[in-house]
């Protein structure tokens, strides 16, 4: 199996399960990020590749070039930016896969807008900027109406995304968005995408689709802060929809995947539930969810959700029956204020009913306050029988952690997490 992109909670449960299953693992990855492999991780890869993913054609020419010489049988990512690259790659090398002409769509936010309204998915109003100026007319002409949410147009994990009440709040959040920067050194998109706020309950729904069949294992339930911005505060699943509201779902979700062309692989699509039970696709994600969702689809419903990914992409049929009715549930550690970690006290242990905890942070690190999801700083998962004991457990174990963060000195000098000046 080639997998483009190795690092990361997701990767490695996916390096693990192909592992397991006999198969070898060859990874690629970005030209200077191969020294923050841990040990263990490099052990169980085969080989791996390094190369320049921030020139698309010329990285291509080097992964299809090594596929052939290991004999890839099967290629994946789980990986927000590597999507497309993946779906180009499937398709030279004749492998299952995503439609390399729409996969853009799954990952540019003005492409996916464009295929929403082409394939007549219900999705909040959006509009689509190339400079602030267009911004300012449209505030001038009265056709932009507050609150509003801004976002990248290729961004990732919420960054840059900001909810903004008035004129002043949506320039300076316009010109925020347009500094985004990709992994890997990746030029993307300097457009801003302007959308319509809907206010309701935020959920995801969590598929695998072989063949252009798609099944999906559950809904999501998802927590976020309020304000003008929303990040993830944790995941819970599965979520009980009444039936008549399921199917109206899970119909918005399958043109949703089929307008950027998913055909074999996971998916992860964020929808909002108003009050008068109205479903509005938010966006598409052609991978499995990250944070943890994967985990906790494992955890409650036991669907092994790693090994779905890999036998779909070796063009098996993938099992996705439910072996257990359970629960699960994450919760995300964040920093209170900007600062220096000093240390993390009270986390829960480790046992039957929290089979997860891990801190992502290391003491004495920079690290931000609740801005985006790139800010966590380690998460723990709940797991049992009763949804409501569940959350209640783990908002109580929440509650129990203490997080020291030490405030910058204004008069020291900046210092990024890595420790460099």
């Amino acid at each position: 199996m080639l997998l483009l992109e190795a690092a990361g909670p997701e990767s490695g449960a996916l390096v693990e399960t192909t592992v397991a299953r006999g198969y070898e693992v060859h990874a690629v990855t970005g030209s200077d990020q191969l020294a923050s492999y841990s040990t263990t991780l490099r052990t169980a890869l085969s080989g791996c590749l390094p190369t320049d993913l921030s020139r698309p054609e010329h990285a291509i020419e080097d992964i299809l070039r090594y596929a052939r010489r290991v004999g890839a049988d099967a290629v994946l990512t789980t990986n927000e930016y590597l999507t497309p690259l993946a779906a180009q790659v499937c398709a030279a090398l004749e492998l299952p896969g995503n439609d390399p002409a729409l996969a853009r769509a799954a990952r540019s936010k003005a492409a996916m807008a464009e295929q929403f309204a082409r394939c007549g998915v219900t999705t909040p109003h959006t509009r689509v900027l190339s400079h602030e100026l267009e911004l300012c007319r449209l505030v001038a002409s009265g056709h932009l109406t507050f609150p509003c949410v801004l976002k990248p147009a290729e961004g990732a994990g919420s960054v840059g995304v900001r909810i903004v009440t008035s004129a002043e709040e949506a320039a300076a959040a316009f010109r925020a968005a347009q500094k985004g920067r990709g992994m890997y050194g990746m030029v993307l998109d300097p457009r801003v995408v302007i959308q319509e706020l809907i206010e309701g309950v935020e959920y995801s729904v969590e598929s695998i689709t072989q063949s252009g069949r798609t099944t999906h294992l559950c809904v999501t339930r998802k927590m976020a802060t309020r304000g003008a911005r929303r990040v993830e505060l944790g995941h819970g699943l599965p979520a009980v929809l009444p039936a008549e509201l399921e199917r109206a779902v899970y119909k918005q979700v399958d043109l949703a995947i089929a307008a950027v062309g998913i055909r074999n692989g996971a998916s992860h699509t964020e929808v909002m539930l108003t009050p008068d039970t109205q479903c509005a696709v938010i966006e598409i994600g052609a991978r499995i969810g990250a944070g943890y969702i994967g985990f906790l689809i494992r955890h409650a419903l036991g669907i092994d959700p790693w090994a779905a990914c890999l036998d779909t992409a070796l063009g098996r049929p993938a099992h996705l029956s439910p072996t257990r009715a359970d629960y699960a549930t994450v919760r995300f550690l964040t920093a209170p204020h900007p600062g220096r970690l000093v240390a993390v006290a009270g986390l829960p242990d480790h046992g039957p009913q929290v089979p997860l905890v891990r801190l992502r942070r290391a003491l004495g690190e920079t690290v931000t306050g609740t801005v985006d999801n790139t800010g966590r700083l380690g998460s723990f998962v709940v797991v049992g029988p009763d949804r409501q004991r569940v959350d209640l457990d783990a908002d109580h174990l929440l509650a129990q952690v203490q997080i020291h963060i030490e405030p910058f000195d204004p008069s020291s000098p900046a210092v990024d997490h890595c420790g460099s000046p």
